[in-house]
């Protein structure tokens, strides 16, 4: 399906609900027995997953239901409307939903639960293969580029009993941590101020899930992605342990640092999302590590006494120096919002200690491996990934019987910066003698860190997620190389706001293969300061589906071009 213009998606959105109606016998699951009666959509912002399947069991809801609510909210929010510019968070929906919850609420009627998520409508970012619907990884050039098959972790969703809803906005072949911009679909904006950046490279699936367009979302993290959005959208952002879940079948960016995982509203979703995707994956090496760890547990260990007599260390760094003119507007608050976190952490039982977390000990030894290896990388999942594309592209560049980057690159229409292009074309195939030597640095940096929560006996450090709250052009993280360098897992979580209504994140990070007690600790945090509120600027619908007049903290947003 080519990627909708704003009059396409708006009609085939209105179509998909009006479809919904349509006559039981023209339902492709018309002869199931006990197919639930018909709601009116239900009130959806602020819904996590959790919450969701509540309402599923108790029939209080469909998922028909759902996916009528979620489809009225993208339709109304994500282009154009009133003084906003909508948030451009969603690529494409599926043109099978309606169908797929039809046929989940006909198997929960009948006694048939796939699994734990069986008929709650997720999201997932645009460079996650799906076979139903196309997988861009944010360049228009790739706006028909259709996988035969799902990526791991979309067919541990559907097995799970998920319904994915539609593929959302990123930054283009997921490459930058600090907007979220394609080609494919433009900038995504900020639903707690529509005139600021959603982060990157997952902004899309964040200010989905903030927004309530899907109970959650997934997203890719290589340095921030994940935890960035997550935190400057009020989310609960949960980078797995390195290997835990599988990257196969998603559009690269650096296999050396890549991770899935969710985006959700509480830490109880994050878990559950996390047990469904964790475990070995024969197609990816890198999970022989998720042996490690049960993820049975990651939800069943929830508890509200997590932190007591946890030892916690503090990271402090001074953002003075942070641009030329100074720390980053905002970033005093930010620090009394983190301060409070850690206060909280400490009155909840944890021991908060300092550590000699030096800005020196990340930059000089926690070294990065990725990036290197991008090019070949999307050259190597284009080359073996059964798929079609748009007929021509291939023949762009050498060689012409096969698709890669390049091709993509000579189509023209990248949003990527010349530099950037540049640079990647340049970058040489792997291994090669540099790539050798940032794989042995990384290593070694790996080491580092696991030698650190050690000798400080630790069970997590805390820090501020982001120095500095969203601005119109910069939602970055500070410490993303700690979880992505090293891949130790790390969680953000939402620590308050500032005076202007921005999301402020506290980010923990634990040991390799602790992420149970890692999101034990965050749900303990959760449960004790419940910062999270939804934003203002896409509020719940009324019945009559007609789109209420926005009232922001910051007023009228700005219309990028």
């Amino acid at each position: 399906m080519p990627v909708p213009t704003r009059a396409r998606r708006r009609t085939a959105l209105l179509a998909a609900t009006v479809l919904c109606l349509a006559p039981a016998a023209a339902a492709p699951v018309a002869a199931a027995p006990a197919v639930p009666a018909h709601h009116a959509p239900p009130p959806v912002l602020g819904l996590g997953v959790a919450d969701a399947v509540d309402l599923l069991e108790r029939g209080e809801t469909t998922s028909v239901d759902l996916v009528e609510a979620y489809l009225a909210r993208i339709a109304a929010y994500d282009d154009a409307y009133a003084d906003q510019p909508g948030l451009r968070s969603v690529v494409t929906v599926s043109p099978t939903a309606l169908e797929n919850a039809r046929l989940l609420d006909a198997e929960r009627a009948s006694g048939t639960v796939r699994g734990p998520l069986h008929g709650v409508p997720v999201l997932v970012k645009d460079n996650y293969a799906t076979y139903d619907m196309p997988t861009s990884a944010g360049s228009v050039a790739l706006a028909d580029y259709r996988t035969d098959d799902d990526s791991t972790a979309v067919a541990r969703l559907r097995a799970a009993g998920a319904l994915v809803l539609g593929k959302s906005n990123m930054s283009e072949f997921a490459w930058h941590g600090t907007f979220s911009e394609s080609s494919v679909r433009g900038y995504v904006n900020n639903p707690y101020d529509q005139s600021r950046s959603a982060s990157g490279s997952s902004g899309g699936a964040a200010a989905s899930v903030a927004a309530g367009f899907a109970a959650a979302g997934l997203g890719t993290d290589s340095c921030g992605s994940i935890i960035g959005p997550s935190a400057h959208q009020s989310l609960v952002g949960y980078r797995p342990t390195m290997g835990l879940t599988s990257v196969a079948g998603i559009v690269p960016l650096s296999l050396r640092q890549d991770v899935s995982g969710p985006m959700t509203l509480t830490v109880e979703d994050a878990a559950l999302l996390g047990s469904v995707l964790a475990g070995y994956d024969p197609a990816d090496p890198q999970t022989v590590v998720a042996d490690d760890q049960d993820p049975s547990t990651f939800v069943d260990g929830l508890s509200d006494t997590a932190l007591e007599g946890k030892r916690i260390g503090v990271v402090r760094w001074d953002f003075s120096g942070s641009t030329p003119d100074g720390p980053r507007p905002g970033s005093g608050e930010v620090t009394q919002v983190v301060e409070r976190a850690v206060a909280d952490l400490a009155a909840q039982g944890a021991e908060v200690v300092e550590v000699p977390f030096t800005r020196e000990f990340v930059t000089g030894q926690l070294a990065s491996g990725g990036w290197i290896d991008m090019r070949a990388s999307v050259d190597a999942f284009l080359a073996e990934t059964p798929a079609r594309w748009p007929e021509g592209l291939a023949e762009l560049t050498a060689p012409e019987d096969r698709l890669t980057f390049s091709d993509v690159v000579a189509d023209g229409r990248s949003a990527l910066s010349e530099e950037t292009r540049r640079s990647w074309l340049e970058l040489a195939d792997v291994p090669n003698p540099d790539y050798d030597e940032a794989v042995a640095a990384q290593e070694a940096g790996k080491a580092a860190v696991d030698a650190f929560f050690a000798e400080h006996d630790l069970d997590a450090l805390a820090m501020p997620t982001s120095e500095a709250p969203t601005a119109a052009d910069w939602a970055g993280t500070t410490f993303c190389d700690v979880g992505a360098n090293t891949g130790v897992p790390s969680i953000s979580l939402p620590a308050g706001f500032t005076s202007e209504g921005l999301p402020v994140g506290l980010e923990l990070v634990a040991p390799r293969s602790t992420d149970a007690t890692m999101l034990a600790m965050a749900y303990d945090y959760e449960q004790a300061t419940g910062h999270r509120r939804p934003p203002a600027s896409t509020p719940e619908l009324p019945a009559d589906g007609t789109v209420p007049e926005v009232v922001t903290p910051t007023g009228p947003a700005r219309e990028r071009g």
